[in-house]
């Protein structure tokens, strides 16, 4: 007799595999990103791992691109960042190979 999970919770798993794929495919592609992408790449990152901390870089004009990106996804829910996250990354992959 073998268990299935609720189809729910195997499309959830199926997307958090799919974004952990598109992360990592993100962290090893040595050209540098448009800022803009960048930009919206931390904000889909940052709500996907429910991280709320605060952008700690050096220069306060970075810090203040970071929050207002972030401010841009507070009303998509953790599993839309992720798709958008992944949408990005496979639609900007595409067009650099």
């Amino acid at each position: 007799m073998s268990v299935s999970l609720p189809r729910h919770k195997m499309n959830c798993k199926a997307l958090d595999i799919e974004f952990r794929e598109a992360v990592d495919s993100i962290n090893s592609h040595k050209e540098p990103f448009p800022a803009d992408t960048l930009l919206k790449l931390y904000a889909y990152y940052k709500k996907s791992t429910n991280d709320y901390g605060r952008p700690s870089s050096g220069k306060a004009i970075i810090n203040a691109f970071k929050t207002n990106a972030l401010f841009q996804v507070e009303d998509i829910t953790q599993d839309q960042a992720k798709q958008r996250y992944i949408d990005l990354a496979n639609n900007y992959l595409l067009y650099r190979k």
